[in-house]
Formats: C-alpha cells, sequence, structure tokens
C-alpha cells in the first residue's frame, strides 16, 4: 500500500494513516491525498492508475466499485473527492473494532499499568526461575 502522497507509507514522510487517527483525522488525510496531475479541473478526465487513491481502491473496493471508478475518473463523470469516500468510508470501517477496542484503554489507563504490572510481575517470576536451574546447573547453590 502506498502512502498517502503515493510514495513509499513512512512515519517519516508523514504519509501514514495510523492505527489511531481519529474518523476525523483519516477523512481529512485521505480527502487531502494527491490525485492524477493530470485532472486539474473537475471536468478534466484522468487515469486512475496515475493516482495514490486508485491503490487503495485495489485494497479496499469490490470489483463494481473499481468499475465505478475506472469510468467515472476517465470520464470525468465522478471528481476526486467523490472517487475518495468509499475509500474513506472503507479505512473508517476497517478500523473501528481497533478504535473500540483501544478506547477502553484511553478511558481508563489504569487497565493499561496493570497490564504492564501483572507482566512485570510474571517475567520476574519466570526469571527467577531460570536463575535458581541455571546457578542448580553450575553448581553454585548456596543455600
Amino acid at each position: 500500500m502506498p502512502g498517502l502522497d503515493g510514495q513509499k507509507m513512512s512515519k517519516s514522510y508523514d504519509n501514514t494513516i495510523g492505527l489511531r487517527d481519529d474518523a476525523d483525522t483519516i477523512t481529512r488525510k485521505i480527502r487531502t491525498m494527491p490525485t492524477d496531475p493530470a485532472r486539474v479541473k473537475r471536468s478534466d478526465p484522468g487515469n486512475p492508475e496515475k493516482c495514490p487513491v486508485w491503490q487503495f481502491h485495489l485494497g479496499y473496493s469490490d470489483d463494481k466499485r473499481k468499475q465505478w471508478v475506472q469510468e467515472g475518473c476517465r470520464s470525468a463523470g465522478i471528481g476526486c473527492l467523490e472517487c475518495k469516500e468509499p475509500v474513506i468510508d472503507a479505512v473508517l470501517e476497517e478500523q473501528k473494532p481497533m478504535r473500540e477496542r483501544a478506547q477502553r484503554y484511553l478511558d481508563d489507563p489504569t487497565l493499561v499499568r496493570s497490564i504492564v504490572a501483572d507482566g512485570c510481575e510474571k517475567a520476574r517470576k519466570q526469571a527467577q526461575e531460570t536463575l535458581r536451574e541455571v546457578k542448580e546447573v553450575m553448581g553454585l547453590n548456596y543455600s
């Protein structure tokens, strides 16, 4: 999947959609994606293969939607913002369960601290047991 600007997706290029981006941020990022440079005006026909949004349609759209994009873009029957709307909807739908799961922890940070504390305790017990076994094998039992 390319970045929002058509380059390789990378945080350093600032062209990513974050897994925890809210709906407004995702919508803004996709709406401002560059499109086919040949489509200067809404009435100019375009070529989806030259548009970074098309790569998102390949990943998110069904055949019927892809056909709609191909025909609409090439004939200038749809505008670039119209073309982006189904992508926005699909990305938001895909990330919805992740945002819902994360919201619980954002609302109550003590849950995260509790999980980390439990993990630390388990790791500490495992490390102590491993160290005991190592000392035993090496004959370093000073008890």
